[in-house]
C-alpha cells in the first residue's frame, strides 16, 4: 500500500522534519546556531563567533535568567 501523503509533488519530508525541529526548538528558547554563525559572519565582521556551548548557555539565559536577573515571562 503506497502513501498518498508521502508520495505528493513537490513534498520534501527532509526540508519538512527540519522546519518542525527548528520551530520546536524556537518555542522552547533555543535558536540556530548555523543561523547565528551567519548572521555574526555577514554583519558584524569583527565580533567574536561564540562556540556552539557558549550559544547554548547564552540562549538558555536569555530565556530563564541568569545571575538573579529575570527573565521575560507572561507570568
Amino acid at each position: 500500500m503506497n502513501c498518498t501523503i508521502c508520495s505528493l509533488p513537490g513534498l520534501d519530508l527532509n526540508r519538512l522534519a527540519r522546519k518542525l525541529r527548528d520551530g520546536a526548538k524556537l518555542m522552547v528558547g533555543q535558536g540556530d546556531y548555523d543561523a547565528y554563525v551567519a548572521h555574526v559572519r555577514a554583519r558584524h565582521e569583527d565580533a567574536p563567533i561564540m562556540a556552539r556551548d557558549e550559544f547554548f548557555r547564552a540562549r538558555e539565559n536569555a530565556r530563564f535568567g541568569a545571575g538573579g536577573e529575570r527573565a521575560f515571562r507572561c507570568c
